[in-house]
């Protein structure tokens, strides 16, 4: 009787996730909330959602519950160029959505990177087929920024905006937990693993004109990094340890 209940969940789950209903790399309903549902055993939950995932539906990972399996969003750190473009190549349609535009005065921690006390700050929602992939923050010197609108952000990269040469950009990556603000947006329980970067970026002068940060969820992120050989350095090139 159990086999026949495990296999009629993992049947209905199947189905909405085939329909749509789940999206790509979205997050499945918990055990408990899927167990309320179908009035069964969090064993037989679990149990159905073992048979999707011997069939590649769906993937776990701690931190996170269960979601719908889909290729990692990767970026190649190569070069200097948006996620977004390498979507594009992949054949994903991004899209980006403006939380917050506005003029204000640089925190210490901008300032100290953009040598301003003046900003334009802009925060916002990065989406890959309609789902959230990444919660983007950047802080560019007003006196770069100040024709820029709401629009213009919205619908063009800043390294496409700021009418300067750029030289190129540092960016540190490290791990981190979901803030309240950033799962809400990225759709992920409070707490679960994120991946943080921060990005600075440069004119030809060596002068920082852009300071951002990202955070991506955990589960659907890869970073793909180049490695020439190099020697006798104990370290890739291009790359630090930052403790």
């Amino acid at each position: 009787m159990r086999e026949i209940r495990y296999r009629a969940i993992a049947d209905d789950v199947r189905r909405r996730v085939v329909e749509g209903e789940y999206a790509a790399g979205s997050l499945l309903p918990s055990e408990a909330e899927l167990g309320a549902e179908f009035d069964a055993s969090r064993v037989t939950v679990r149990r159905a959602l073992e048979v999707l995932r011997d069939e590649g539906l769906v993937d776990a990972r701690q931190g996170f519950g269960w979601f719908v399996a889909s290729a990692p969003l990767r970026q190649s750190l190569g070069r200097l160029a948006t996620i977004e473009s390498q979507l594009v190549d992949g054949g994903i349609r991004p899209e980006r959505r403006i939380l917050e535009f506005a003029f204000e005065r640089a925190s210490r921690e901008v300032k100290a990177v953009l040598g301003a006390e003046q900003v334009l700050r802009v925060k916002r929602l990065n989406l890959a087929d309609g789902q959230p992939f990444a919660v983007v923050t950047v802080w560019c010197r007003a006196d770069l920024g100040q024709n820029l609108s709401r629009s213009d952000v919205e619908r063009s990269p800043f390294y496409e905006l700021l009418d300067i040469p750029l030289k190129g950009a540092t960016q540190t990556i490290g791990a981190d937990a979901a803030d309240v603000s950033d799962a809400e947006l990225l759709g992920i329980p409070v707490g679960s693993p994120v991946l943080r970067c921060k990005r600075i970026t440069t004119d030809v002068a060596g002068d920082a004109v852009l300071l951002s940060e990202h955070v991506f969820p955990a589960h659907r992120t890869e970073f793909v990094v180049d490695l020439p050989h190099a020697e006798p350095s104990i370290a890739p090139t291009g790359l630090r340890l930052v403790e």
